[in-house]
């Protein structure tokens, strides 16, 4: 019984954090939300990603990926994607209100 709660505490935890995301997200989008917070409730200074116009998202991300966009973490993240990948999560995340 204890565990049933913990498992519908942490699915909780995650909805309201917006970690969980829908069946179509692209690969490598679950990552983003370990930052950026989808619930807009949430007071983060790392912006959400939600809604974003996708064009900001990969024009971001490629400057991280190409180091002339300075990041504690982005930088390195941003080159484990291919431009396909890029593009692919910032038009899901664009799609996502």
């Amino acid at each position: 019984m204890q565990a049933t709660r913990v498992s519908v505490a942490m699915i909780l935890a995650l909805l309201a954090n917006g970690a969980a995301l829908a069946a179509d997200a692209p690969a490598g989008a679950a990552g983003c939300s370990g930052c950026h917070a989808g619930n807009p409730r949430i007071e983060t200074p790392v912006p959400p990603l939600s809604g974003r116009p996708a064009a900001d998202i990969s024009t971001a991300m490629i400057a991280f990926k190409a180091g002339q966009r300075p990041g504690t973490i982005m930088d390195r993240i941003a080159k484990g994607f291919s431009d396909e990948e890029i593009s692919a999560i910032a038009q899901w995340y664009a799609g996502q209100k």
